[in-house]
């Protein structure tokens, strides 16, 4: 999908930063980049906008004062990006998606826009009964992950499992295999627990993937045997008790 955004920002340097990270997102199109609340207010009035950068403290209206401005039903996603934190609480209570202080870095953008794209979703990857199948394989939803310097759009639908070497995490898919230094928390915390799971403190899995599995190991894709750690052996059973319930 392509995403419309807008920065609403008088801090040029912060502009020029984010922009340079935002160039890196094939599905993101900057229709504007404006220094007061009062232009982007203008902007959204005439244009359809899908998320909004915003800054708190700028000059003719602030952006807690923005938000409130906004029709719920037809509001963009908010990720404000400023300096202060004393903002936070209040800007939650408003429904902002995420709150990133300054000076903003590109692994917390991607954190941010990795949220945009999971709760933007339309499709819904939960197993709704004991009935359904699970339908992974039919959904769009994808994950951004930067290995050195290029960004990569990865489907969930291909995602095998995720492990953790040392500093850096590899992201093994039945097209590819990605190797980032992000570490394994960010998959777990990024991925939806309906359809990924955390088995060991290096391995995420795909449920999907699963072919076969007992009470000490899991075999992903009949390929790929897996150690079930003894700290998540609970869990794991526990996540996986709809499989033997079929």
């Amino acid at each position: 999908m392509s995403v419309k955004a807008i920065i609403v920002d008088d801090d040029i340097i912060s502009t020029e930063i984010l922009m340079s990270f935002i160039v890196n997102m094939q599905d993101i199109e900057v229709s504007a980049k404006c220094k007061n609340a009062v232009d982007a207010f203008d902007i959204l009035m005439r244009k359809s906008i899908d998320l909004v950068f915003l800054d708190i403290e700028m000059p003719k209206l602030n952006g807690i004062e923005f938000i409130k401005t906004l029709k719920v039903n037809r509001s963009p996603r908010i990720v404000v990006i400023t300096a202060n934190c004393d903002y936070a609480v209040e800007c939650f209570d408003l429904d902002v998606m995420d709150y990133i202080l300054k000076p903003i870095f590109f692994e917390r953008f991607l954190k941010a826009m990795n949220k945009f794209y999971r709760c933007s979703s339309t499709n819904s990857l939960v197993v709704n009964s004991k009935n359904d199948s699970f339908n992974a394989e039919k959904q769009n939803e994808f994950i951004y992950v930067k290995e050195n310097k290029r960004i990569f759009k990865i489907y969930l639908k291909d995602i095998l499992y995720i492990e953790s070497e040392k500093n850096y995490c590899k992201i093994v898919t039945s097209i590819k295999t990605l190797v980032t230094n992000q570490p394994i928390t960010f998959f777990e915390e990024n991925l939806p627990s309906s359809n990924f799971l955390r088995i060991h403190r290096s391995f995420v899995v795909s449920i999907s993937k699963i072919s076969s599995f007992t009470s000490t190991d899991i075999e992903i894709d009949n390929t790929k045997e897996i150690p079930i750690g003894r700290n998540y052996k609970r869990s794991v059973m526990n996540g996986l008790k709809y499989l033997t319930e079929l």
